[in-house]
């Protein structure tokens, strides 16, 4: 039997608003209420709430045989409260089938594990009770922010206490290799991989609804013979949550194609479905990868260039980790809300200047017109915050006086 591990990634960042340079001294609000407001209701309307009625509906229909995982961000949960209550009842009542993981991430889809250990933790343990006051759930198993992964960082997730984690399936680690197997950590051998199979994933994800494709359109009885064919003993499919709907609209099929997808795979007889600790739980490693490098799931490179490749996104990395000291000091919530969105990975992403092959899909989620565009207004916002920070600072040094 194969084990088909199906997990989705949920995110949104919160986005902020224009921000002039006149603005700072003199604006301490940040956020576009009005634009984060309008995409997440729409994001819900086309996604999260269709999708997740299905997959209940799926699953209760299997009786526990149909089986997935998900990863959900600090920064959605929040606008789901703010904006959407119902979406997070409707995850709330999919992790209560107990056919549902959640999993572990950095609280803000940050790229915290490339700024610190100490960093990276903060972000980790915030995440892990996030989960566990909004779903009574202890997650078991780790994703870092889109799959970035190295030797170290898995050591680092193996210290937290995590016996699994996800990576990608990148060519130029794995070599002759193949992702559909369960591997150990080069580090921290205890801890358990899953690799990303990115091509069966990029066959839903990017591919569906391309009618040039050679294989359009695809059903699910072909899309489960392809897993069948699989000489590994695991298919490990992720892809963000918002292919369901949003890069793959309701008009393509995609809703009827996983609406048929549990009963093709299931009725092979040599498939079945198992969530990202249970898949990690029933193989055993079959080799150590060794990822000295760090790579991600992002574009053709497989590495972090989309977000730190040049040098507005290193500049601005820069800046905003160098404040975590005088933040952390002042033990503010209001201060902390704002230092754990500013380090949400969107951010960087959007000043990227090199041309990213999974653009298209995440160009509706981008509010800028130019790279230079995203860099400055974060810089101005940025540039408040810390000129807030340091009157803060002034503040409790003068109260302490006294």
């Amino acid at each position: 039997m194969k084990t088909v591990c199906l997990y989705f990634q949920v995110h949104q960042p919160w986005r902020l608003k224009t921000y002039r340079f006149f603005h700072i001294g003199k604006d301490h609000n940040y956020l576009d209420d009005l634009t984060n407001r309008a995409i997440m209701q729409k994001i819900a309307r086309e996604c999260y709430l269709p999708m997740n009625a299905l997959l209940l509906k799926l699953i209760k229909e299997n009786k526990g045989a149909f089986r997935i995982s998900f990863s959900l961000t600090g920064t959605v949960v929040e606008q789901f409260k703010a904006y959407a209550p119902e979406v997070l009842d409707s995850f709330r009542a999919l992790v209560d089938t107990g056919c549902v993981e959640l999993l572990a991430e950095t609280y803000s889809h940050s790229l915290a594990a490339l700024s610190s250990k100490e960093d990276f933790k903060d972000q980790v343990k915030k995440h892990t009770a996030m989960l566990k006051a909004e779903f009574g759930v202890k997650p078991k198993a780790f994703r870092n922010t889109e799959l970035i992964y190295s030797d170290e960082i898995g050591e680092m997730v193996g210290e937290l206490g995590f016996k699994t984690m996800l990576a990608e399936g990148a060519k130029h680690i794995l070599g002759w290799k193949s992702p559909d197997f369960v591997y150990a950590g080069a580090a921290d051998q205890s801890l358990r991989l899953l690799l990303r199979n990115y091509k069966l994933s990029d066959d839903i994800a990017f591919r569906f609804s391309n009618q040039g494709w050679d294989e359009y359109p695809l059903t699910a009885d072909k899309y489960a013979a392809w897993l069948s064919e699989s000489e590994g003993e695991v298919i490990n499919l992720f892809m963000d949550y918002e292919t369901f709907g949003e890069h793959q609209k309701a008009s393509t099929g995609i809703f009827d194609f996983v609406k048929g997808l549990p009963a093709a795979i299931l009725k092979r007889g040599d498939l079945k479905f198992a969530t990202v600790s249970e898949t990690a739980a029933e193989h055993q490693p079959v080799a150590v990868l060794h990822c000295p490098h760090v790579m991600s799931w992002a574009d053709e490179e497989r590495d972090i260039t989309a977000w730190l490749g040049n040098d507005l996104q290193n500049e601005a990395f820069s800046k905003l980790y160098a404040m975590k000291d005088k933040v952390r000091s002042l033990k503010s919530a209001d201060y902390e809300y704002v230092w754990n969105f500013m380090q949400t990975s969107d951010h960087f992403y959007y000043m990227a200047t090199k041309w990213l092959s999974d653009g298209d899909v995440h160009s509706y989620f981008n509010p800028y017109g130019s790279s230079y565009e995203a860099f400055i207004n974060y810089m101005n916002v940025l540039s408040d915050f810390q000129i807030e920070v340091e009157k803060a600072l002034a503040a409790k040094k003068s109260r302490a006086k006294k």
